[in-house]
C-alpha cells in the first residue's frame, strides 16, 4: 500500500501551478526557516552554511541544540522591494552624474535620467539646463575606487534583485559560519535562527564524525518564471545538463541540493570486496514540504561503474522514502553515485546528505522491544555490523521507545527504535499454520513475533468471559518494521467479532501510512477466542517483526504541545495548543501544567476537558526579556482508575504536507524567546477596569 500522499485528487494537483505567491502577500505571517544547507558539519571544523526562510531580517544568532556548536552571521540576502529598487536607481544616476562631471565626460550627461524628483524613476532626456546644474553641483567632487566599487555593487543589486520570488517561504537567505567543537557530541541536533523578533522553528542538523564533502550552496533567490527548464532524463544522454562531477573519498558524507531538473554525480575510488553502504538522508532532514507533491524530496539513488553501467538502483528503503544501497564492490576502480528527484523536480530546499563507506547499518532487530527493569538480548541483522547480537539494558527506563545503535571501529550505525513496556512478554512459538495450532496466551501480554513467510498468519488463542473488553494492538511500522499488519478477532468457530487493518496514530507525526493495527471489542460469551495477525501485502521475512499487545483496555494518554518555538514580548500572553492523544477509551479530564516552570512564566486555563482532544492554553511571559532561549516543558496529569498518571508533553509543530495533510511533527525541545519591554500601560489599564 502506497502512502496516501501519492493519491491526491487532480484538482489538488492543479494547485501546483498556483503555489508561488508574491512576496508582498506573505506580510504579516510569522517568520520561519525552510532549510539549512549543508544540514550538518564534522566535529572540529568551521564551515559556511545557508539558512533560508521568510522574514529573517535582523537575524543575529544561530542556536544549535546539544552544545558544542557556535555560529556567526556573515550575510543576509533577500528579494528587492520596489522602494529599494527605486533608491538604487537614484543612487546609480547620482554616481554616474558625479563620475561624468569629475572625468569631464559631459556627453554622457545627455543620456542621464532626471533625478531631481527622487520619486520619479521614468527615463527622460537631460536638457542643457540640467547639465549645467549637474556641473555646478559636482564642481568640486572627487571619484575614488570606493565610489567605483559602490557603483558596481549597486548596479549588481539592480540587475540581480528578485521582485517576485518563486518560493516565498525560502526567499530570504542567512549566511553564517558554524564552528563545531572537536568534542561536540555527534548525532542529530536542532538548529534555530534568532532575530529581534524571537526564534525560528527548528530544523534538523547533524554533527558528524566523518569527513564532509559539499557542493557550493545556492545563494540565488529563485524567481517566478513561466517556462520550465529543459532537463536530461539520463546521465548517459548527450548534452545532459548536470552539475560538474565532484570527487570524494571514503568513508565520507556528501552534502548537496537538487535544483529543478538537476542530476548530481559523485566519483570515488573503491577496492574489490568492499561492502559499501550508501545511505541518503533527505526526507529525514525536511519531513514535509507544504507546497510540493508528495510533500518531500523523493530521492533516487544509483551506483555506476567506470563504464557507465548501472550496478544498483533504489528509490527507498522498504517503506522509508530515503534510499539506501548496499553493494559489494566487484573490482578495484572508479565508481559513481547518482542522486536526483524521482520525477525531476527540484528547488533549494531539496537538501540531502549521503553517508558512503564501509559503515555499519542495522536493517532489522528482533525482538522489537523488551520489558522494563531488565536486560534484553537482541538479534541484529544488517551490513558491516560488529556483532549479530547485543544486550539492551532497560533497567532504568520507563515505558516508551528508545533509539539503539552499534559502533564498529570509529563508525556509528543508524539508529533504530526499541520499545520498552511494563507488561508480561513472550515470544511467538512459530507453530504450524491453522487454528488448531494457535499459540495459547494469557492476557495481559505482549507477544514478540515475526511473519517469517509470505501469505502466512500468526494465530493466538485466549480465554474470555461474556461482556469482557479486549484490546489487541500491533506495534511494527512505528518500530521500523516493514510489516503492514491486519488483525482479526474470531470465536472458536471462526465467526468474526472484530477486524482492523490500519489505525491512525497522531503521535506518529512522521508516518504517512499508518500500517499498524488496533482493535477493541466486547466478547459476546464465555469461551476461547482466536486472534489472527497477518501482513496485508502478503509479504514476510525475518525483518517482519511485531509486538502484539493483548490485554483489557489500559486507559492512558499522550500529549503534544504546539508550537515547539514560542516567541513573546515581555509580559505578553501567548496561545499554546495541547493535543491529547487518548488511548484505550480514556475520556477523562487532563490537567496541564508547566514542569519546573522558568521564572516568570505562568500557565492559565491548564486543562484538557473530558472527551476533548485538544485545548488552547494561555502562557504569560516574564516581565523582563531574556538574552538566550529558554527551555519550556509541559506535563499532564489525570486520574485513571484511582491512580494519578503523569505524562510529559512532547513539543511538536503542526506541519502541512502536499497542500492537504497535517502532521504533528515532534521536536527535541520547546524553546521560548522573550524580547522587548512589557506594555505597562495596557496592564495598568486592565488593572483599573478590574478595580
Amino acid at each position: 500500500m502506497k502512502p496516501r500522499s501519492s493519491h491526491l485528487p487532480l484538482g489538488l494537483l492543479a494547485l501546483l501551478a498556483l503555489a508561488p505567491t508574491s512576496w508582498a502577500q506573505q506580510q504579516g505571517r510569522s517568520f520561519s526557516i525552510g532549510y539549512v544547507y549543508p544540514a550538518g558539519a564534522k566535529q572540529g571544523t568551521t564551515s559556511e552554511h545557508v539558512i533560508a526562510g521568510q522574514f529573517l531580517n535582523g537575524a543575529t544568532n544561530i542556536y544549535v541544540s546539544g552544545g558544542g556548536v557556535s555560529a556567526t552571521v556573515t550575510d543576509f540576502i533577500h528579494p528587492i522591494s520596489g522602494k529599494e529598487l527605486n533608491n538604487a536607481r537614484i543612487q546609480v544616476d547620482e554616481l554616474l552624474a558625479r563620475k561624468a562631471v569629475v572625468q569631464k565626460n559631459f556627453k554622457a550627461l545627455e543620456n542621464f535620467r532626471s533625478f531631481k524628483n527622487s520619486k520619479d524613476i521614468k527615463s527622460s532626456a537631460t536638457d542643457d539646463k540640467e547639465i549645467e546644474e549637474l556641473k555646478k553641483k559636482y564642481a568640486n567632487a572627487t571619484w575614488t575606487a570606493a565610489d567605483e566599487k559602490l557603483l558596481a555593487e549597486t548596479r549588481k543589486k539592480m540587475s540581480s534583485g528578485v521582485r517576485r520570488p518563486a518560493n516565498p517561504a525560502i526567499c530570504e537567505l542567512v549566511v553564517c559560519q558554524l564552528t563545531v567543537a572537536p568534542d561536540a557530541t555527534p548525532g542529530r541536533r536542532e538548529l534555530r535562527i534568532g532575530t529581534t523578533a524571537g526564534l525560528s522553528n527548528p530544523l534538523v542538523f547533524y554533527v558528524g564524525e566523518l569527513p564532509e564533502f559539499s557542493e557550493a550552496a545556492s545563494k540565488n533567490i529563485a524567481e517566478q518564471r513561466s517556462s520550465i527548464a529543459k532537463t536530461s532524463f539520463s546521465p548517459k544522454k548527450k548534452g545532459a545538463t548536470t552539475k560538474s562531477v565532484m570527487n570524494v573519498s571514503l568513508p565520507g558524507i556528501i552534502n548537496g541540493q537538487i535544483l529543478p531538473g538537476e542530476v548530481d554525480h559523485y566519483h570515488f575510488t573503491a577496492r574489490k570486496g568492499q561492502k559499501l553502504v550508501i545511505a541518503v538522508s533527505a526526507r529525514d532532514l525536511i519531513p514535509y514540504i507544504s507546497d510540493a507533491v508528495p510533500g518531500w524530496f523523493q530521492a533516487t539513488l544509483s551506483l555506476y561503474d567506470s563504464s557507465g553501467k548501472e550496478l544498483a538502483y533504489t528509490d527507498d528503503f522498504r517503506f522509508n522514502p530515503d534510499p539506501v544501497v548496499h553493494y559489494q564492490i566487484p573490482a578495484d576502480g572508479e565508481y559513481a553515485i547518482e542522486i536526483k528527484d524521482s520525477i525531476y523536480r527540484g528547488r533549494e530546499d531539496f537538501v540531502y546528505r549521503i553517508t558512503v563507506g564501509e559503515t555499519p547499518f542495522i536493517t532489522s532487530i528482533f525482538p522489537l522491544g523488551g520489558p522494563a527493569g531488565t536486560r534484553t538480548g537482541v538479534d541484529l541483522n544488517g551490513w558491516n555490523l560488529p556483532a549479530t547480537r547485543i544486550v539492551v539494558d532497560d533497567r532504568d527506563k520507563a515505558p516508551g521507545a528508545y533509539p539503539i545503535s552499534v559502533r564498529k571501529d570509529s563508525h556509528v550505525s543508524n539508529f533504530v527504535p526499541f520499545s520498552v513496556d511494563n507488561l508480561p512478554e513472550c515470544l511467538d512459538q512459530e507453530l504450524p499454520q491453522g487454528p488448531a495450532r494457535a499459540q495459547r496466551v494469557t492476557p495481559p501480554v505482549i507477544v514478540n513475533g515475526r511473519i517469517l513467510k509470505p501469505d502466512t498468519a500468526d494465530t493466538f488463542s485466549f480465554e474470555g468471559k461474556a461482556g469482557q473488553q479486549i484490546v489487541a494492538e500491533v506495534m511494527a511500522r512505528r518500530l521500523n518494521s516493514p510489516l503492514d499488519s491486519s488483525l482479526q478477532l474470531t470465536d472458536a468457530a471462526g465467526k468474526e467479532i472484530a477486524f482492523n487493518d490500519d489505525n491512525t496514530d497522531r503521535g506518529a507525526g512522521l508516518t504517512t501510512h499508518h500500517a499498524d493495527s488496533y482493535l477493541i471489542a466486547t466478547l459476546p460469551k464465555d469461551g476461547t477466542y482466536l486472534l489472527n495477525l497477518r501482513d496485508t501485502q502478503h509479504k514476510g521475512g525475518p525483518e517482519f517483526g511485531y509486538r502484539l499487545r493483548i490485554s483489557p483496555p489500559m486507559p492512558d494518554f499522550a500529549l503534544r504541545a504546539v508550537p515547539s518555538t514560542i516567541n513573546a514580548r515581555a509580559g505578553s500572553k501567548i496561545p499554546v495548543i495541547v493535543y491529547a492523544l487518548r488511548k484505550d477509551g480514556f475520556t477523562g479530564e487532563i490537567a496541564v501544567s508547566l514542569k519546573n516552570p522558568p521564572p516568570g512564566f505562568i500557565l492559565t486555563d491548564g486543562k484538557v476537558p473530558s472527551k476533548e482532544d485538544k485545548v488552547k492554553l494561555t502562557l504569560t511571559a516574564p516581565e523582563k526579556p531574556s538574552p538566550n532561549p529558554i527551555s519550556i516543558e509541559f506535563e499532564g496529569r489525570a486520574n485513571i482508575d484511582g491512580k494519578e498518571i503523569v505524562r510529559a508533553a512532547v513539543p511538536a509543530d503542526d506541519r502541512m504536507q502536499a497542500f492537504e495533510y497535517r502532521h504533528l511533527v515532534p521536536s527535541q525541545e520547546m524553546c521560548a524567546s522573550v524580547f522587548g519591554r512589557a506594555d505597562t500601560k495596557k496592564r495598568s489599564g486592565r488593572q483599573k477596569k478590574l478595580n
